[in-house]
């Protein structure tokens, strides 16, 4: 199977808004508000809120730039002290406030996993969460340059149940794979371009330009095929789909719809959406539906790992809600199983919405034919012929990565 390239005519028009907070410089010290995606309500270019928003874009550029730059340049030990130390900044500050009665977005989702109340949630979960979500960056900065073909041949990164990809390829099918922000799922692109010829996903445009640009090329330099979700000559959807249909490996991420328009879920026993791009994916071509799973593996030596895994495929009889609600269950158990690593520091489930985004959903919602009121498991209305990404695509924002 041949990498899959070929995209710059699609480029310039991510997953992946950057609604996560980032480390701000290549040290990772202190912790930034990633990239923005559009201009705010009420101001035109001249506005001085524009003016301001757009230079702070323009640091944000450079921030990444420098990391990119700088941090790929350190020796591996001393990058991880200097992210380790940012990160332990970090989760003291969050801690201290949840001790005071103010828990962070991150304590109250890791709360859910775990079952208990927010200030049930051990620090020591919340430094180590810091930690993985720092040590995402520092890989990402780094890793264009490493000698991926080393690293996989290394040991380092331990790969589980392959067999269920592997038969979807055998078959002709192809494959969507869909996992969640966790571990370094860069990292588990590496190994299917090593080891399955490559895989083709989405990246939101991100803004500045500059930006969105800069994130494609990292992608691209790893041999991944990246579609922007918005701004291409084509729409994804369709692109993914033929894919898909040469029996090729799609990859998107999946637990956070961010439009409105995703599929009603039970998430760790509370609602939310989902993307439905994955299963509908799935549904329109035949591929085999797999859930993945990333995390990172410390060894007693202290070497660090990754680990990735994929399962057995979805049953997309049912429909696209009940697929996508089978994909929740299945990222719940295995979040569940790695919480330090689900890198999720915004809110997820509908009682930590604003009104104003929960207003946006019901309208959302409504515009597609549902009611405010739609179950868990009741499938969502087919439009005749094919559903265009905009209306079905949901993204994590982070990281300039999508979720379809």
């Amino acid at each position: 199977m041949a990498v899959l390239r070929g995209v710059r005519g699609h480029v310039r028009p991510r997953g992946a808004e950057h609604h996560h907070r980032v480390p701000a410089g290549p040290r990772g010290a202190q912790f930034a508000r990633g990239p923005r995606r559009s201009r705010p309500r009420g101001e035109g270019p001249g506005g001085t809120a524009a003016v301001s928003s757009d230079f702070t874009s323009a640091l944000t550029d450079q921030g990444y730039a420098a990391g990119w730059r700088l941090v790929r340049g350190l020796p591996e030990g001393l990058a991880r002290k200097l992210f380790d130390a940012g990160a332990d900044l970090g989760s003291r500050k969050a801690n201290k406030a949840a001790h005071a009665g103010h828990p962070n977005q991150l304590r109250r989702n890791l709360a859910r996993v775990l079952g208990v109340p927010p200030e049930q949630v051990p620090d020591e979960l919340i430094r180590d969460s810091m930690r993985s979500y720092a040590r995402y960056w520092r890989e990402a900065f780094r890793l264009p340059s490493m000698d991926h073909a080393d690293m996989v041949r290394s040991g380092r990164l331990f790969v589980n149940e392959v067999e269920h990809l592997e038969a979807a390829v055998a078959a002709g099918r192809g494959a969507v794979l869909a996992l969640p922000h966790s571990g370094n799922w860069d990292m588990a692109g590496v190994w299917l371009v090593q080891n399955q010829g490559g895989l083709a996903t989405v990246a939101e445009r991100l803004q500045p330009e500059s930006l969105f640009v800069r994130f494609m090329e990292y992608r691209e330099s790893l041999g991944f095929e990246v579609f922007p979700l918005s701004g291409g000559e084509q729409p994804p959807f369709p692109q993914l789909a033929d894919r898909l249909r040469d029996n090729k490996v799609v990859c998107l991420m999946g637990e956070r719809d961010l439009t409105g328009k995703g599929v009603p879920v039970d998430f760790f026993g509370e609602r939310t959406w989902m993307p439905a791009g994955a299963a509908k994916l799935a549904i329109e071509t035949g591929a085999a539906l797999i859930p993945v799973h990333c995390w990172f593996t410390t060894g007693p030596d202290g070497r660090e790992g990754w680990g990735f895994k994929t399962e057995a495929p979805i049953d997309v009889s049912g429909g696209v809600a009940a697929a996508t609600q089978a994909l929740a269950d299945r990222f719940a158990a295995n979040i569940a199983a790695h919480p330090a690593d689900w890198h999720m520091l915004q809110p997820v489930w509908e009682s930590d919405l604003s009104q104003e985004r929960l207003a946006r959903i019901a309208a959302a919602q409504q515009a597609l034919g549902f009611s405010a009121e739609r179950s868990r498991g009741q499938s969502a209305p087919q439009a005749p012929g094919q559903a265009s990404p905009e209306a079905e695509t949901g993204t994590q924002g982070h990281r300039g990565d999508g979720a379809l």
